[in-house]
């Protein structure tokens, strides 16, 4: 009852922000980005996905419904090995964006957003593992880009997750997430030779995991993971332009690991996205 009252909420939220943009949307356009991504190891939230290290790529389509602040995210995420076929993850996000205080040094943006997470190749209700695993999500997150002098920007990310069916072998594992972040964009000599500057973007987040667990990747028998600090992630990546609308973005990331029942070891993985811009 939770969760659908919360997924309710969202609904609700979301619509009432498209009536409210129907207008803008008539001058607006139809634009968004298709990315393509390497990961030499899937992290999620702290989690090894595809257990012991696999690597894993991640396809991605984004949709910005006609400058809105609406938009529609449509993901696949798949291990490069074989054997890890009922984790494969399809799913779907619908989020508005927004800012507040525009123009003042505490100027807000905000984003509310929906996730259906799904596995469709996870065995359904009569198996031995039990109904599927499919996971639903709310999430809040809020930032202040001007708030620091110095370009730091802090940001807090309140999310929600629940099973999307009743007798899902990841019942258990509902719960909230509490992720606090900080971001800075540090401006370097371009690395390329016809490039004057380059933006290298720094990030650090810190995770409190109130009880969620990815019921699909710890199996019928899910431990159960403590209502505490999970681990903290720092990375650094850039973006370079290819061609017009065409990025190439290296990323590395090291995630110092807390809490046993989340991740026993520190994880560090490279990331290699190429996005189009249309």
């Amino acid at each position: 009852m939770k969760g659908k009252a919360i997924l309710l909420t969202a609904i609700t939220v979301l619509s009432a922000s498209s009536f409210a943009q129907a207008q803008q949307a008539k001058e607006g356009k139809l634009s968004g980005t298709l990315d393509f991504t390497y990961l030499s190891k899937y992290i999620w939230r702290g989690f090894d996905y595809f257990a012991d290290d696999h690597s894993a790529y991640k396809a991605t389509v984004d949709l910005d419904l006609f400058d809105t602040g609406l938009g529609i995210n449509v993901f696949w995420i798949k291990a490069i090995s074989g054997g890890f076929e009922n984790a494969e993850t399809l799913g779907a996000s619908l989020y508005y964006g927004n800012s507040l205080l525009e123009g003042e040094t505490y100027v807000t943006d905000y984003k509310l957003g929906w996730v259906y997470w799904g596995y469709p190749d996870e065995p359904r209700g009569g198996t031995a593992r039990g109904q599927a695993a499919h996971m639903q999500e709310f999430y809040a997150t809020i930032s202040w880009p001007k708030i620091c002098p110095a370009g730091v920007v802090p940001s807090y990310t309140l999310s929600a997750m629940w099973p999307s069916e009743g007798k899902s072998m990841a019942r258990n594992n509902a719960g909230w997430f509490h992720i606090f972040g900080l971001g800075y964009d540090l401006t370097v000599p371009g690395l390329l030779p016809d490039t004057p500057e380059q933006k290298v973007h720094l990030s650090a987040e810190a995770v409190y995991n109130d009880g969620v667990a990815p019921g699909v990747v710890l199996g019928a028998a899910a431990r159960a993971v403590d209502h505490d600090w999970s681990h903290a992630v720092f990375g650094i990546s850039t973006d370079f332009n290819i061609i017009k609308n065409l990025a190439f973005t290296p990323g590395f990331y090291y995630q110092s690991s807390w809490d046993d029942s989340v991740n026993t070891e520190d994880e560090w993985w490279l990331s290699l996205g190429l996005a189009y811009k249309f």
